[in-house]
């Protein structure tokens, strides 16, 4: 049987897999467009302000955005898991006392994580960016922070009733704002404040926009008093904090190991470094476009595989994802590494060709991580939360000493190969322990 004719009696034999592959396709149609507006917009960008502004505004956003995540629960993640447990068995009220409990503590985290941001950025503008007159850039863009009060539960919320269609549509929507005023600041010689300006009114629909959509889907599915119901009557308290508080903790390892790698090369280098980083990265994109779509529906139908004890299902439908992102990782990822040495200076003017090297070691543990995408979802539906946290603190240890080691002489190359090795080691060893626990759980099931 040849390759495409098992691909094709799998999608016809596996209805939990073309579900999976069906919520993905309304996000991968939104994320489609918005990839395409978003490549379209960082050329413009480029070639309007240069790759040192490119990565001062990278700098910008990664500062403000990762205030909010080091703060932040990923109530996404708890608003699935609830909902996930409550509305298949009726428990409304259940279902309606977690995600007011969310939402409200998804707000006050929003509302203090830009307060912090206000006492940070004269810090985080002579660290990073080297000069106290780029302050007003940092604030400016935190705004998104108050305008995305509970942008995480209400994505959690319109996940778990599967209406991935919205979030599409919203992700468009933001996307063409952004894209639509960088083009005017292109055509008409604007700077470095409008292309800010433009994340910050998109970002500022998407927040607001999810909310309205979530909130609209709570009124149908629990009835328009949802969010009357007391939080005294919220079930597993303990249960539901732990999570909460692991999900956080999960959040801010990866603030440091991974989502501070713009913020590292700022301060240890400067922000030309961090602008060849992210030319790399938006190439990587390219893999990441078709496949991130498949996350949360896939930790959406590992949940309910999990909670029903159908091993076996779970099995399967781990190894078919696996090979359908192992597929597109190694046809988009050759072709980038075949075609990124004349397309990044092609696309983004000469000046971009230094961000080539970066772009092969990144295709390393990004296209690990993009294979095996499902790794703390599965451990996650296993109630087992605090292990990625731990692997990924452990191995994030080594990784962030070894950034500062040798990031400082040998430059971004550097940074780029130890944190596709961080991703490689971690991903590989959480996968491990996913596997084992489902034959452990499979063998008292029988």
């Amino acid at each position: 049987m040849t390759f495409f004719s098992r691909m094709l009696s799998i999608w016809r034999e596996d209805n939990l897999l073309r579900r999976v592959i069906k919520n993905s396709g309304h996000l991968l149609s939104g994320n489609v467009i918005a990839a395409a507006l978003g490549f379209a917009q960082g050329i413009l960008a480029v070639r309007l302000i240069g790759v040192t502004d490119w990565g001062l505004v990278t700098t910008v956003i990664t500062f403000a955005s990762n205030i909010n995540r080091l703060l932040t629960f990923r109530m996404s993640e708890v608003v699935v898991k609830r909902l996930g447990e409550a509305l298949p068995h009726g428990k409304k009220v259940k279902a309606a006392v977690a995600v007011k409990a969310a939402m409200l503590t998804e707000t006050a985290t929003s509302i203090v994580a830009y307060l912090v941001l206000l006492a940070l950025t004269p810090w985080a503008a002579s660290t990073f960016a080297k000069n106290l007159q780029t302050g007003p850039l940092f604030l400016f863009y935190g705004l998104i922070l108050l305008t995305n009060l509970i942008a995480e539960s209400s994505t959690g919320v319109l996940q778990a009733v599967r209406r991935f269609d919205w979030i599409a549509r919203i992700n468009i929507v933001q996307s063409v704002f952004i894209a639509g005023i960088i083009l005017y600041a292109f055509l008409a010689g604007r700077g470095i404040f409008e292309v800010i300006l433009a994340y910050v009114i998109g970002k500022s629909i998407n927040g607001i926009g999810l909310a309205i959509l979530a909130l609209r889907e709570l009124n149908k599915t629990l009835g328009a008093a949802w969010w009357k119901v007391s939080l005294r009557s919220l079930p597993e308290q303990r249960s539901m904090f732990s999570f909460m508080v692991n999900t956080n903790l999960i959040g801010t390892v990866n603030l440091f190991t991974r989502d501070n790698i713009p913020l590292y090369l700022a301060a240890l280098l400067s922000t030309t470094q961090v602008g060849y980083f992210k030319l790399a990265q938006s190439l990587i994109n390219l893999i990441l476009l078709p496949l991130d779509p498949l996350i949360w529906p896939t930790y959406t139908e590992i949940s309910r595989t999990v909670a029903q004890k159908q091993w076996d299902l779970t099995r399967q439908l781990l190894r078919r994802v696996s090979l359908i992102t192992g597929s597109v990782v190694f046809a988009v990822g050759g072709f980038l590494a075949l075609t990124g040495w004349f397309l990044l200076p092609l696309l983004y003017g000469e000046q971009a060709r230094p961000a080539y090297p970066a772009l092969l070691i990144l295709l390393i543990g990004y296209g690990f991580a993009c294979v095996f995408q499902w790794n703390r979802p599965l451990l996650l539906a296993l109630g087992k939360p605090g292990y990625p946290v731990l692997v990924s603190l452990l191995v994030g240890l080594v990784e962030l000493t070894l950034i500062y080691l040798l990031v400082p002489s040998l430059g971004y190359l550097a940074l780029a190969g130890i944190l596709s090795a961080y991703f490689v080691v971690s991903i590989g060893i959480i996968i491990f322990r996913g596997f084992n626990e489902i034959n452990r759980l499979s063998l008292f099931s029988e």
